[in-house]
């Protein structure tokens, strides 16, 4: 008797270039098709991020837009997004539904709820509440958090620590969490494959010249004014250091600013946005993350599986990835001062770059193989499922 795939529906906010959006493609494309039927319903916005939306239809998975669905908060808006979201969920009769960042995580679990989805689960890629918001807005979403865990069957948390601030804030047991890592394809993130050298030519950098690099989004979390300020200390000391900034989003107006006030501009690429990010971290020589707060960095593992030495703000799940002093350096947010002369150390010591690199490089081939994160998947799905199965009689 053939048994049909078992609908399962992914919910996201937007499908912008970012660690969570990638995340979630991953797990809707990479499951097994023959046990499920994956879809996404995602909100239509983009911005200067860009968008993953075609990439992942070009890679079969099946998106639909939910125009309705915004990142601001808009009751109107909000209403029928969570009207439809309900007919959607009812209408293809989904068994899981599993939700992504804050908004469709909301949003999206309460519409499953009134649907009746047998089994609801929510990637936390970071809690939707930060100490860098009002405390009103703070509080307002941790009890909407708390509101949603009392009918959701698994909490995934991508590390220990949003775990801990979740229990801490009253969010859910302890017995609906599981921690599966944000992995990464490895195989793609393997210094071998790349030509350091081509790569720069075609940038403009200096092969012989040490590189300072990021990847992420131009944006308040992401901090790239800071990472500016740290490159102003860096070239001070290293005149003949580059710096190379992949990626794009609202602040970017600011960074080219604050690159020509302090001279920086003839030193520095602004690749804007890049999807062949091996190749762009290929030619740095130190990757640097200035962030104010964040969920699980996957830069951070990519960076490292590419054998760069990391420096990065000891916030959050970066924490749970670096080891100070063992495969990279970590330092206060906002401390440029710190974060500068850790990156000098780097760049000053070739057996400092090697000992990083080779640490940094096991250890994300230890804790984030992507095969290994689907599987954590399937077998989650496997137990919620036999877990209704069982509840239902």
């Amino acid at each position: 008797m053939t048994v049909s795939p078992i609908p399962v529906l992914h919910m996201i906010t937007r499908l912008i270039v970012g660690g969570a959006q990638e995340n979630t493609l991953f797990t809707a494309g990479l499951v097994d098709k023959n046990q499920y039927q994956v879809e996404i319903l995602s909100g239509s916005q983009a911005g200067s991020e860009g968008s993953l939306i075609e990439e992942g239809r070009a890679n079969g998975i099946t998106i639909t837009l939910l125009p309705e669905l915004v990142r601001q908060v808009n009751p109107f808006l909000d209403s029928i997004a969570l009207w439809k979201m309900v007919r959607y969920i009812r209408g293809r009769k989904f068994k899981i539904v599993h939700t992504h960042s804050s908004k469709a995580g909301i949003l999206g679990r309460i519409a499953a709820k009134f649907a009746g989805v047998p089994s609801i689960l929510h990637t936390v890629h970071g809690w939707s509440f930060h100490d860098h918001m009002h405390p009103v807005s703070r509080y307002v979403y941790i009890l909407l958090e708390r509101f949603c865990a009392r009918f959701t069957d698994a909490l995934i948390v991508v590390t220990n620590r949003d775990q801990k601030k979740g229990l801490e804030a009253g969010i859910g047991k302890p017995s609906q969490y599981h921690l599966i890592r944000s992995a990464i394809p490895l195989e793609e993130f393997n210094p071998a494959h790349s030509n350091r050298d081509m790569i720069r030519q075609q940038l403009g950098l200096p092969i012989h010249a040490p590189v300072l690099g990021t990847v992420g989004r131009f944006s308040t979390q992401k901090n790239p004014l800071e990472w500016v300020k740290v490159a102003k200390i860096v070239s001070q000391e290293v005149s003949e250091c580059r710096f190379l900034m992949v990626g794009d989003g609202p602040l970017r107006p600011q960074v080219e600013s604050l690159l020509v006030e302090i001279g920086l501009k003839d030193k520095t690429i602004l690749t804007g946005i890049r999807r062949d990010i091996p190749q762009m971290m290929s030619a740095m020589d130190v990757f640097l993350l200035t962030s104010r707060w964040e969920g699980l960095p996957r830069v951070i593992p990519q960076a490292m599986s590419m054998g760069l030495p990391v420096v990065a703000t000891s916030v959050d799940g970066s924490t749970e990835v670096i080891e100070d002093g063992a495969n990279g350096f970590l330092c206060p947010s906002g401390d440029v001062n710190c974060l500068a002369e850790r990156c000098l150390e780097i760049l000053r010591s070739v057996e400092l770059r090697q000992a990083f690199s080779q640490a940094g490089r096991e250890a994300a081939l230890r804790n984030f193989d992507l095969s290994q994160m689907i599987s954590q998947i399937d077998a989650l799905y496997n137990e919620l499922l036999f877990r209704s199965h069982a509840s239902t009689g």
